[in-house]
């Protein structure tokens, strides 16, 4: 029962659950507690995989005629039937899949991520040019490159040299509320390490098999850190700089493993800015919420495993 307890939870927190949350607008008004409850989601969906794995593993040496726990194959289908002994295998070797596709999905994203954004900050500082006089405004922003651009972006590079990327067009098209808005966004997610969290879930989504992930995690932690990069730079500037700046540079073109201001989301964070304020409520509810994913699954499913196996190990001479 543990081992199918755990299967379902774990499931239910790749599938039903993740397309409940990204459905709702609540999270938007309480972004921070909203991925950590996104983060404790996808830790419980991993610790319930690979626990439904170890639940599995143990029922393969339930005890025999004799009382002491089965340790050959031949032992093992005699005292289990052949059928339940196969569907034990076949979900334990699933659930070792998932863990190596884990590992290998967050060694993957990592070395590829930073791969890709030491090559792009590289051609960065090769194509940024200081023949544009920058806004004073500009002087607070450490690491900040101005490429010779028309079109309005904005984006950083996280990472150990991290880099704030500007246009030329950026810097003429807004003013100097804007630009100082926009800065703080990028700056924000420097400082935060969104990028880390960001490797976390596209780690954790490559690793389960398509027929049970959905995309909806992913892509509401990435409009959650938006959002919280949004917050950080209205306490700089104001809500309508922000906006203006948002809008002026929605349209424009980053690398992949940057974080920009602008893309597809643009539109609902606008509104944001200019809806309800975040709530502490919600915040609060949603910090307990992500306690409760974790403790509540974790001591109902896995005290009478614990119980279980400790029967088991007393059998053995």
């Amino acid at each position: 029962m543990s081992a199918l307890a755990f299967s379902l939870v774990a499931l239910a927190l790749v599938g039903p659950v993740p397309a409940l949350l990204a459905r709702a607008t609540w999270p938007l008004r309480a972004p921070r507690a909203a991925i950590v409850l996104w983060q404790s989601i996808a830790l419980a969906a991993v610790l319930s995989a690979f626990s439904a794995g170890i639940a599995i593993a143990s029922r393969l040496f339930v005890p025999g005629p004799d009382g002491r726990p089965t340790a050959t194959i031949t032992s093992e289908i005699a005292a289990l039937g052949l059928p339940l002994w196969l569907l034990y295998v076949v979900v334990l070797t699933l659930t070792l899949v998932v863990g190596a596709r884990l590992v290998v999905a967050v060694l993957q994203v990592a070395i590829a991520t930073r791969r890709r954004r030491a090559h792009h900050r590289m051609m960065v500082d090769l194509l940024s040019t200081s023949r544009f006089a920058a806004p004073d405004v500009c002087t607070r922003a450490s690491g900040l490159r101005i490429l010779d651009v028309e079109q309005p972006l904005a984006y950083c590079l996280p990472g150990v040299r991290s880099r704030v990327v500007v246009s030329h067009g950026t810097l003429t098209a807004l003013s100097d509320d804007e630009i100082a808005a926009i800065l703080s966004h990028e700056q924000a997610h420097l400082r935060a390490r969104h990028d880390l969290v960001l490797e976390m879930f596209t780690a954790v989504h490559a690793a389960f098999p398509r027929f049970v992930r959905s995309a909806n995690a992913l892509d509401a932690v990435r409009l959650l850190i938006e959002s919280l990069a949004d917050d950080a730079a209205v306490r700089t500037s104001g809500p309508r700089p922000l906006a203006r700046a948002l809008v002026a540079c929605a349209a424009g073109r980053t690398p992949r493993g940057a974080l920009a201001a602008g893309g597809p989301t643009t539109v609902i964070r606008v509104r944001r800015l200019g809806g309800k304020p975040n709530s502490v409520v919600l915040a609060v509810v949603a910090y307990v919420a992500a306690a409760g994913v974790l403790v509540v699954p974790t001591i109902a499913v896995a005290v009478p495993w614990l119980n279980e196996l400790t029967r088991l190990f007393a059998a053995l001479p």
